[in-house]
C-alpha cells in the first residue's frame, strides 16, 4: 500500500509532471476534445414524443419527473397500457428511472430490433465507406447479441460511441443489488468481450453475480453492468478531467433513486468509474451502503470524508498496477486527487491478491473478487483487508462484533 506523502516537494514534482502530462495530452488530442457530446438524437426524438402524447385524451407525465412519481404513473395503468406505451415509445420507456424493470427490458428489446434492422440495412448502404459498412455490421451483431433470450436490458441508446446498461438476477425481488461501474473506452461496443471476458462490463457483472451466489446462496441478488455513461475515449484529456465524469454521477444517481425497492445498494467502480463515483458520493441516497472502488487514480476529494456520503468507503489496488504511478493531485482541474488506498485517505483498504494489473479485479478466483463479493452480499466479517491496512481489520472486526450483538 502507498503511504500518502503531503511533502512540499512531493507535491510539487507531482504538479509538474500533472501538467507536463495535460500539456502533451492537449498536444495530441487537441482543445476540441474538451466540448461535450451532444445529446442523443434517437432518444430525444424519443422523449420527445413522450412529452407529447396522450393516453386517453391525458398527458404523459414530465419523463424527467421523480423516479417515485413515474413508477405512480405506470403502478396505475394496465398491462395492456404499459406495453402500448413501450411500443410506441420504445426508448423513452426503456430509459426511464421510475417505470418498472420488465417493462423497461422489453421496452429496450423493441428498440434494439429497430436499432438492428437499421443497422443491418447500412451494411448495404453504397454511399457508406467499406469502413463505414464494417461498423454497421458490428453494431447489427451487437445489438443482436444484447437481444438473445434472456438477457436484461435496463438503458440503451444508440447515438454515437453507444450506451447500456444490462441486469443479472431478478432486480426487482433482490435483497441486495450490485451496480458495476466501469473506466475508460466503455461503449456498446466494449461493452462485451470474448477475449479477456473479465476486462468489459458484461463479464465483470456476471463474474461478480457467480461470486455473490456462491458467497451467499440464500441472498436474493442482483448486478447491474453499468455503462450508461459516455465514458473517456483512452488516456487523453476527457480521462485526466471530470467533464465525463460530472454527466455520468448525474445518470448514476438517477439510477440508483429508480432502482425497485428498497434493497441496500453497492457500488463497484473500476478506474475512471471510481472518479464518476466520488463525484456522485455526496448525493447518493441512503441505501447506498457500500462505495467500493479499484485501481482508482482518485476521487476528486482529499480524504473519504470529503466525499460527504453515509456509504462505507472500501479501496484496492493490486501490486503490478500501473495506476500506481499518476500523479495523486488535482491542478486546475487536471488530476482526481488523493490515492484512495493511502493511510491518509480513510477508505477500508482492501487485498487484490491474484488481480494482476489493472483490469484483473474481476477475474475468478482471485482474493478482489472474493472481497467485492462478500462486500455485495453484507457479509463484511469475511472481508480480507490489505496486509498493511491494521486500522481496517480493526474496524470490521467491530462491524462484526456490532453485528452479533
Amino acid at each position: 500500500m502507498t503511504s500518502f506523502d503531503t511533502s512540499p516537494q512531493l507535491n510539487v514534482w507531482r504538479a509538474l509532471l500533472a501538467l507536463a502530462v495535460v500539456f502533451v495530452m492537449l498536444a495530441t488530442t487537441g482543445w476540441t476534445a474538451l466540448r461535450a457530446h451532444p445529446d442523443s438524437a434517437p432518444l430525444r426524438v424519443s422523449l420527445s414524443s413522450w412529452e407529447h402524447g396522450r393516453l386517453h385524451g391525458h398527458r404523459l407525465p414530465d419523463p424527467d419527473a421523480a423516479p417515485a412519481r413515474l413508477a405512480r404513473f405506470f403502478a396505475g395503468l394496465t398491462a395492456r397500457e404499459r406495453l402500448s406505451l413501450a411500443h410506441r415509445y420504445p426508448l423513452a420507456v426503456g430509459n426511464m428511472n421510475g417505470a418498472p424493470a420488465a417493462l423497461r427490458y422489453r421496452a429496450n428489446r423493441i428498440a434494439l430490433t429497430e436499432q438492428r434492422d437499421t443497422e443491418r440495412a447500412r451494411t448495404h448502404d453504397s454511399r457508406l465507406s467499406p469502413a463505414g459498412q464494417q461498423l454497421a455490421g458490428r453494431r447489427m451483431h451487437r445489438y443482436e447479441a444484447l437481444l438473445a433470450p434472456g438477457r436484461q436490458i435496463l438503458a440503451f441508446d444508440p447515438q454515437g460511441a453507444g450506451r447500456v446498461a444490462e441486469v443479472f438476477g431478478d432486480l426487482p425481488r433482490a435483497e441486495r443489488i450490485s451496480v458495476v461501474v466501469p473506466g475508460v473506452d466503455t461503449d456498446l461496443l466494449t461493452f462485451q468481450r470474448t477475449s479477456r471476458r473479465y476486462t468489459a462490463p458484461v463479464g465483470m457483472a456476471t463474474s461478480l453475480y457467480a461470486a455473490e451466489r456462491a458467497a451467499s446462496p440464500s441472498t436474493r441478488t442482483a448486478v447491474i453492468a453499468w455503462a450508461d455513461y459516455t465514458a473517456p475515449a483512452g488516456l487523453g484529456i476527457d480521462s485526466a478531467t471530470a467533464m465525463r465524469a460530472e454527466d455520468g454521477a448525474i445518470r448514476l444517481n438517477a439510477l440508483v433513486r429508480g432502482l425497485p425497492g428498497r434493497a441496500p445498494v453497492s457500488l463497484f467502480c473500476h478506474s475512471y468509474g471510481s472518479v464518476v463515483c466520488g463525484v456522485a458520493a455526496h448525493a447518493l441516497p441512503r441505501r447506498v451502503a457500500d462505495l467500493a472502488v479499484a485501481a482508482s487514480p482518485g476521487m476528486r476529494v482529499r480524504n473519504a470524508a470529503h466525499l460527504r456520503t453515509s456509504a462505507q468507503v472500501w479501496a484496492m489496488r493490486d501490486a503490478d498496477d500501473w495506476i500506481q504511478d499518476v500523479p495523486y493531485l488535482e491542478v486546475g482541474g487536471f488530476g482526481h486527487g488523493a490515492d484512495p488506498v493511502s493511510a491518509a485517505f480513510g477508505a477500508r483498504v482492501l487485498s487484490a491478491h491474484g488481480a494482476r494489473g489493472h483490469s484483473g479485479y474481476f477475474e475468478p478466483g482471485t482474493e478482489s473478487l472474493r472481497n467485492f463479493a462478500e462486500i455485495g452480499v453484507g457479509a463484511y466479517g469475511s472481508v480480507r483487508c490489505a496486509r498493511q491496512d491494521r486500522a481496517c481489520d480493526t474496524e470490521l472486526s467491530g462491524m462484526t462484533a456490532a453485528g452479533r450483538a
